[in-house]
């Protein structure tokens, strides 16, 4: 099932239009950002389509000429092309949420097992930034705790660009890897876990009412690279909102003031996606309390031994090429859950 609706969309273009229009447009600024950002989304939906449309009018002309013995280019590799930017339009159409159009903040930690789960923590890290940077979006650490030998106990990035939430919120769980561990001098198989919360980045414009009498702020030194003022100053910043148990933080800005603005906003965007929910049951899996990243609660596997397979236990998709995934390409696992999501 496509969520896309043409008319529908070009309908909304020109009712948000022809809002920005009116003389009082600005009056209301954190509207008026709203609606634009609102606008913003829409011409994007339309202006891929209408570029799928004009792709493809291409390929039938070239095809037209193909069948009256004219040469033309590689029409195989501009097939190939259009069938990758097909199924990414496709992919997006699945994304209806109030929030998929926004920045996404990731957390992933490591779980149990020290080292080598701390590694794995790091992979995975390396895996959505690879991912990431595919689709053309732009990373931002937020706070990083690093393993006490490799890889990295705890770290916070924001992903900036259109629908990185809508993506990302797919991969909210707990990931195991099965290998040979290179931390084990007697080459023996570890199986390891690390977990990764999700959350939409929102701004200032939305508005939540937080207690501040309901709020625990911590600072400390900062840690890992970031300049001359990390480790000279407690400037990063940790809060615990004490009703539902959530913690957020942050240390790679510039100053204290800088992190406490970055974690409060962490905080806000936890705080809509509680209050969203219908059932108080579901808390744990909305603010990332993972306490048991362990056997049994994981949503996909990554086997590198003894042989090679990532499998996704929510929908059964299956990839053999693990290097490819591990590599960021895990479009196939996003796609597949989203449609679950639909067909449910």
């Amino acid at each position: 099932m496509i969520h896309f609706d043409l008319p529908n969309l070009k309908s909304e273009i020109q009712t948000y239009t022809k809002r920005t229009e009116q003389p009082d447009f600005w009056n209301d600024s954190d509207k008026a950002q709203n609606i634009l950002k609102r606008l913003k989304q829409i011409k994007y939906k339309v202006d891929q389509y209408d570029h799928l449309v004009d792709d493809l009018d291409d390929l039938k002309i070239m095809l037209e000429l193909l069948e009256m013995g004219e040469e033309v280019g590689n029409i195989d590799q501009q097939l190939g092309s259009y069938r990758e930017e097909l199924e990414s339009f496709k992919l997006e159409t699945l994304l209806s949420g109030e929030y998929d159009g926004n920045n996404a903040i990731i957390a992933i930690h490591s779980g149990a097992g020290g080292t080598e789960s701390q590694d794995w923590a790091e992979m995975l890290l390396r895996m959505f930034t690879r991912w990431a940077e595919k689709k053309g979006y732009h990373l931002k650490t937020l706070d990083l705790q690093p393993g006490d030998v490799a890889g990295v106990k705890s770290a916070t990035i924001l992903v900036e660009g259109v629908n990185a939430y809508g993506y990302l919120k797919t991969e909210r769980g707990v990931h195991r890897l099965v290998r040979i561990s290179p931390f084990d001098s007697s080459g023996r198989r570890h199986t390891s876990f690390a977990s990764l919360d999700v959350i939409p980045e929102v701004d200032d414009t939305v508005e939540i009412d937080i207690n501040p009498d309901d709020l625990r702020i911590d600072t400390y030194r900062a840690s890992g690279a970031g300049g001359q003022h990390v480790n000279k100053t407690s400037s990063a910043v940790r809060i615990t909102h004490l009703p539902t148990g959530i913690v957020v933080q942050c240390q790679n800005e510039r100053s204290q003031h800088q992190n406490r603005d970055v974690a409060m906003n962490m905080l806000k965007s936890k705080l809509i996606e509680v209050m969203e929910q219908e059932n108080k049951e579901k808390l744990d899996d909305i603010v990332g309390d993972y306490s048991q990243i362990a056997w049994g609660s994981q949503i996909r596997s990554y086997v590198f031994h003894p042989y090679t397979m990532v499998k996704d236990h929510r929908t059964n998709e299956e990839i053999g090429n693990i290097q490819s995934v591990m590599d960021g390409d895990i479009d196939p696992f996003i796609n597949a859950y989203l449609q679950q999501q639909v067909k449910s």
